[in-house]
């Protein structure tokens, strides 16, 4: 197939398109990807496809699309024509890419090619071999993972792939553009960050920022062993005015932040462990994959049941790596632990619904908003994955008096030979024999448990294992200290059991807590506490205050429209999670978080 698309018009929210395939003579189908990789659901932006039309040795086609399937279309296809071309628009969102396929400002755009293809019914995308060339706004540069056959002035011609790698390579641009390289000159595979920012000013990275970048390419192959791309792009797109997101993929990862996260603290702080977080799926989501989730086409259902593995696992590997790059310390690590473990301790919807049907559930989980979602539950398979692997990793230096890890794992299941990408799907039994091969424990009965049953409180022995314990002081936590001040929101989720929007909105009230008991749910509005009006430093304020008060903390709250008095009986003072360290126990969360190279790609093991 050859595709050629037009971004110039980003400014106005909208690509065009020209796609010429071969087809056969008579009924013929044509689809829009549907099951997006990464997204894990039928996401598949179909509403964004208009002005679609076909055409054929200079004649128009006529279609129609499938009464059941929406992202099929057939087309009669004339006796003698071998070869059709579709033309359509792609409407491009200022929402994040990752959810719409295409996002664009007038300084940035975000293209990810699932957004601008057809291709044949019930084809394989490891079949269907694509030349796509892409016309971009004068002037703007380009970072992707495709490799580029040509280039004259705004327009770059690709060198043919299949769709599977190019639906995989997506392409970000922009007026405003830097390229950090990461690995010396001249070594192979190349490690690049291409960033595209609406200012001058959100490029500027710091020598420590590039140096833990730097060291994270070195703690990824320190890990895993090998490498599984030819060379790696991290694509960075750094804008409030398109929405915000990390995907993986095999030889890419893109993602979306804040314009000033490289020059702010808070944000920095919050944001860092993205790209580790998706460098890490290039070996465990996008080389071993579960069975579930290795389709042959865009089309075939993808089931997520392991999604504990896919995004828990990385969740964990991760932070592990941001910990180890110096992007994070010791300490900020632990701070982000106790936070993920307060939050899953605090969601109540497990005690009815187990940790494996937010897996299975992300069709539909995905779209739900934060109203009840501690009763409800979210896509937990990221946070509280991250605790089980912790468990895992710490149970199995306990079995091995620490002469073995998850790293020993890690090497075995996801390293193999280095080249280039390739996808080898595992199941559950693969997965527990690579754990025996490591350390010969009961792994399967661990796991069961852990995803398949309900449970009141989260799983922490990995914490207690690693030689800490979660604890609740009124010292607020950095992560909640940092989401606090760059959003205007309120966190007050372990105290009186609600966190509210810079808005004064309540965005969750947690089952059984004090804000619940008393009769407040989401969706209301603070309005006054203690009679005044609100603000974040009056709630807290009143926290601390009635712990040395007999007297309720009274809230004015509106209610579509109607505004009641709410009396919280609360002396407990403020309550923020930490890790706090269980002296006499060996303290293997210092041992996880230990850098293996010494930052230049050598090894510091002794």
């Amino acid at each position: 197939m050859r595709l050629e698309v037009d971004a110039s018009d980003a400014s106005r929210a909208i690509f065009h398109a020209s796609l010429t395939m071969p087809a056969r003579a008579g009924a013929f189908t044509v689809v829009y990807p549907k099951w997006i990789p990464g997204n894990h659901r039928p996401s598949g932006p179909i509403a964004n496809l208009t002005g679609l039309r076909f055409e054929a040795a200079g004649k128009r086609l006529t279609w129609q699309r499938d009464p059941i399937d929406m992202y099929a279309f057939h087309v009669n296809v004339p006796s003698g024509v071998t070869a059709i071309t579709a033309l359509f628009d792609t409407l491009v969102s200022s929402d994040s890419a990752g959810a719409t396929g295409a996002a664009a400002s007038t300084q940035v755009l975000d293209l990810n090619w699932n957004q601008v293809v057809l291709y044949p019914e019930g084809a394989s995308s490891d079949m269907v071999r694509v030349a796509a060339s892409v016309k971009l706004p004068e002037g703007w540069k380009f970072g992707t993972a495709l490799p580029i056959a040509r280039q004259a002035g705004a327009t770059v011609e690709f060198s043919p792939v299949s769709l599977t790698v190019l639906v995989d390579s997506p392409l970000i641009a922009g007026n405003h553009y830097r390229r950090i390289l990461l690995t010396k000159p001249g070594s192979r595979p190349e490690h690049v960050i291409d960033m595209v920012g609406e200012s001058e000013a959100s490029l500027q990275i710091s020598t420590d920022d590039e140096r833990a970048y730097q060291n994270l390419v070195a703690e990824a192959a320190a890990l895993f062993g090998a490498t599984h791309y030819r060379n790696y792009d991290f694509l960075l797109t750094l804008s409030d005015q398109v929405g915000h997101h990390g995907v993986e993929h095999h030889e890419s990862s893109d993602n979306s932040v804040s314009e000033r996260t490289l020059l702010e603290t808070p944000m920095r702080l919050l944001e860092a462990g993205l790209l580790p977080h998706e460098f890490a799926h290039s070996w465990n989501g996008k080389y071993r994959r579960p069975a579930g989730l290795a389709t042959r086409n865009y089309q075939d259902p993808m089931t997520g049941e392991l999604l504990w593995v896919y995004e828990g696992l990385t969740d964990y590997l991760g932070n592990v790596l941001t910990a180890r790059s110096g992007l994070w310390s010791d300490e900020q690590y632990r701070e982000y632990l106790a936070l993920i473990a307060a939050s899953m301790d605090h969601t109540i919807g497990r005690a009815w619904r187990p940790l494996e049907d937010t897996a299975k559930s992300v069709q539909i989980l995905r779209l739900m908003g934060p109203e009840w979602q501690s009763w409800r539950r979210g896509l937990d398979y990221y946070s509280e994955g991250d605790l089980i692997w912790l468990e895992v990793d710490t149970k199995i230096r306990q079995l091995t008096q620490n002469k073995k890890s998850l790293d020993d794992f890690c090497r075995a299941f996801h390293g193999g030979q280095s080249g280039p990408p390739t996808v080898i799907p595992y199941t559950f039994d693969d997965l527990i024999a690579a754990l025996k091969q490591v350390a010969p424990f009961d792994w399967a009965s661990l796991l069961r448990e852990r995803v398949s049953s309900t449970a009141a409180r989260a799983p922490l022995a990995g914490i207690q294992q690693g030689g800490w314990q979660l604890v609740y002081t009124e010292k607020p936590n950095k992560f909640v200290e940092a989401s606090e001040k760059i959003s205007n929101s309120v966190n007050v989720e372990y105290s009186l059991g609600f966190w509210l929007k810079k808005d004064g909105d309540l965005g969750d009230v947690v089952p059984g807590s004090p804000a619940y008991e008393v009769g407040m749910g989401p969706g209301m509005k603070l309005v006054a506490v203690n009679g005044r009006r609100w603000t974040r430093e009056v709630l807290h304020d009143a926290i601390r205050s009635a712990q040395n008060s007999q007297q309720p903390i009274e809230l004015l709250i509106e209610n579509k429209q109607f505004f009641k008095s709410y009396s919280i009986s609360y002396h407990e003072g403020e309550k923020y999670p930490h890790l706090e360290r269980n002296q006499g126990q060996l303290d293997f969360l210092s041992e996880i978080v230990k850098a293996k190279t010494a930052g230049d790609g050598t090894s510091t093991a002794q």
